[in-house]
């Protein structure tokens, strides 16, 4: 199994609802990000209805969300993050799906501020 970072899985289905209904949201082409901020809480879910595809179609959706998220987890503020692939995510670019979530990050204020100590 892939570390995550320090970021713990969210595998239940009220996890997933709580999350939808508390938190914040920010949409791009291809990607959508709810957001609960939550001091010293480190979780997150990655999901792909069937409108994306077939399970294979799913799982690597939810993959590239996973490898992005491995190389940005060390620089994001504590809180609760689920990434939910849209349809288009098969027919983005991989430099189109980063600048995608770089973008939604930003947008919902995620990465912490570089301190200048």
């Amino acid at each position: 199994m892939v570390s995550l970072g320090n970021f713990y899985t969210l595998k239940l289905h009220k996890e997933f609802q709580y999350v939808y209904r508390k938190g914040k949201d920010a949409h791009t082409s291809s990607i959508v990000l709810f957001f609960l901020p939550a001091n010293e809480v480190h979780k997150v879910g990655f999901t792909a209805t069937k409108k994306i595809g077939n399970a294979v179609k799913r799982n690597r959706a939810k993959r590239r969300l996973r490898a992005l998220f491995i190389e940005y987890s060390p620089s994001l503020k504590d809180g609760t993050y689920i990434f939910v692939a849209k349809q288009t995510i098969h027919e983005t670019t991989p430099q189109k799906l980063k600048s995608d979530f770089e973008k939604i990050l930003k947008r919902l204020d995620t990465v912490k501020k570089i301190s200048d100590d």
